[in-house]
């Protein structure tokens, strides 16, 4: 059946509501982190398989080098979700476009431009908000580990941006998750409840997500491209609020406004700037 632009909103739409639940999930999820990354990302290879052209291209340096970041950032974020709040371990994570704007100065040659340094102040002070909102130990370390997975966002970002094809790159970087994270299956027996969340996790959260997708992305504006994704950190401490009752304080919530906002208005205004936009 044909690809519609209708169809490919709808997707897009789909797509970041199942990205969403991410948080809610993993807080249901009665497992080291390690063994709920790992295991998703199994379930998640399975039902992306019948979806990958299983060829050498899978393996070249680029779609290599993005399977591990991904990898990574699977792994960081999972971490940053058990360690701190939800609402604190994605929009730390959102952060990425400011670090993709500071890499792709040396990676792809690109120029900063004003936009990107007023964005960048200004995201940095919404960060701030995050490290001032719980200053123990534990949460602390959560929100580190959160900025570093959207650092690993940001280089996996722009692998992709290289790759053309990051459907491939992702089912590799589940792979290389589903291995990596073998030896911590065995510390705990998964209770009924954590079962049935890694089946969502692995099946709709991730898989399903990262079809609709790749079906949708090709068939959009690019203000649809880059406002309908934003609906995953909005909706993302809804569902944990709703199901974990886990509220997110004052300052996460300004901090997260701000961040968003910031991220929104850079993007809409370079579309604007090069033309995309009437």
């Amino acid at each position: 059946m044909k690809m519609t632009q209708k169809k490919a909103v709808i997707y897009m739409v789909l797509a970041a509501i199942l990205w969403s639940t991410a948080g809610m999930l993993i807080k249901l999820v009665d497992l080291h982190p390690m063994a709920i990354a790992g295991m998703r990302s199994g379930i998640a290879a399975i039902v992306m398989l019948p979806f990958i052209n299983l060829n050498k291209d899978l393996f070249q340096k680029n779609k290599l080098l993005g399977a591990i970041l991904y990898s990574l950032t699977v792994i960081l974020f999972v971490n940053a979700n058990k360690l701190t709040t939800s609402v604190n371990a994605i929009f730390l994570q959102f952060t990425a476009p400011i670090w993709v704007a500071l890499f792709s100065r040396w990676f792809l040659k690109t120029k900063i431009r004003r936009s990107d340094w007023i964005t960048i102040i200004v995201i940095f002070f919404g960060m701030g908000l995050f490290f001032l909102d719980n200053l123990s130990t534990g949460r602390l370390i959560g929100n580190i580990i959160g900025l570093i997975s959207g650092i690993t966002f940001a280089g996996m970002i722009i692998a992709f941006k290289q790759d053309g094809a990051p459907i491939g790159t992702v089912f590799i970087g589940n792979v290389f998750n589903a291995l990596i994270c073998l030896p911590f299956y065995f510390l705990t027996v998964p209770n009924t409840e954590s079962i049935i969340g890694l089946v969502l996790l692995g099946v709709f959260q991730v898989g399903l997500a990262y079809i609709l997708y790749t079906k949708a992305i090709g068939h959009l504006s690019v203000i649809e491209a880059i406002l309908i994704p934003a609906l995953e950190p909005l909706l993302n401490p809804i569902w944990v609020l709703l199901i974990i009752h886990e509220s997110p304080s004052s300052k996460a919530i300004i901090g997260g406004i701000i961040v968003i906002s910031a991220l929104i208005t850079r993007s809409i205004y370079q579309a604007k700037k090069i033309g995309y936009v009437n």
